[in-house]
This record gives structure tokens, sequence and C-alpha cells, in this order.
């Protein structure tokens, strides 16, 4: 029975580091494609949305997704699907996307914005230490409970 009370929050905190690496590590790529990167204009190809949530009482939430293609200085056709985009961005329209090199398949269409970049980061990264952290006391508390009561029951 014990061992739920430390599986299931390390599990959370697993889950709540790769969440963590995964938004530091997409913006570290944005912000170096702003900062270092090439740019190219790419066609709109579709524009839809997907849905999530919904059961029950719960909200919806509703995202919307851009597929772009362009073609890369070396020549490459590129096509990406971002997820967030901006919703005046419609089906044959041209934007400018920022790209490494190295790695054309992670361009962006979002125009730079530095400091809005790092507001959602901190914004996130807020949120999954706040996730780890509730995770890691719990399991604090449930050992301190165990350990006392390992004490008093014989």
């Amino acid at each position: 029975m014990e061992v739920f009370f430390y599986v299931l929050p390390g599990i959370f905190v697993v889950v709540g580091v790769l969440g963590l690496v995964r938004t530091l590590r997409r913006s570290s790529e944005i912000s170096r494609a702003w900062r270092h990167g090439r740019t190219a204009e790419a066609r709109c190809l579709r524009s839809y949305t997907t849905t999530g949530g919904g059961g029950g009482d719960t909200s919806v939430t509703t995202t919307l997704h851009h597929v772009f293609e362009f073609a890369t200085a070396e020549g490459r056709t590129v096509r990406i699907d971002e997820r967030n985009g901006r919703s005046t961005v419609v089906e044959g329209d041209f934007v400018t996307v920022y790209y490494l090199p190295e790695k054309p398949e992670k361009a962006t269409a979002q125009p730079p914005a530095q400091g809005k970049l790092a507001a959602g980061t901190g914004c996130m990264v807020a949120f999954f230490a706040v996730f780890i952290g509730f995770a890691l006391v719990f399991m604090g508390v449930a050992h301190f409970i165990f350990s006392a009561a390992d004490g008093i029951v014989p």
C-alpha cells in the first residue's frame, strides 16, 4: 500500500520534468531561430483546429494549427505543422518562417517577440516547478506519516 504513495507521485515528477525539458527545448529552438537562423517565405497549405476536453463538466480547449511549406536556402522543401499560430493567417497566405539551417523542420512562423516568449516560458516553468514540488512534498509527507506509523503500530 505504501508503494502507491511513492510510485504515483514519482510518475508525476517524471511527467513534470519531461514537460519542463520539452518547454525549455522548444523555447530555445524558437529563440535561436529568431536570433541566428535564416528566413524563408512559406505558404500556408492548410489551417485546422483540434479540440480537447469537454467530457462531463470540463471545458473544451481549441488549438489552431497551420501547415506551412517553404524551401530552405539549400533548395530542400520542408513542411511544418505549427500549433497556436495567428488566427489571421489562412490557406494560401504567405508568411515569413524562421529556421535553423541544421533543423529546418523545427521552423516557426511566429514573428520575433523575445519578451512574449520569455514570459510564456517563465509561466510554464513556474507551473511545472509547482507541479513537481507538490508531488515531492506529497511523497515527503507520506514518508513522514508512514515512518511515524511504523513506531506506533506493532
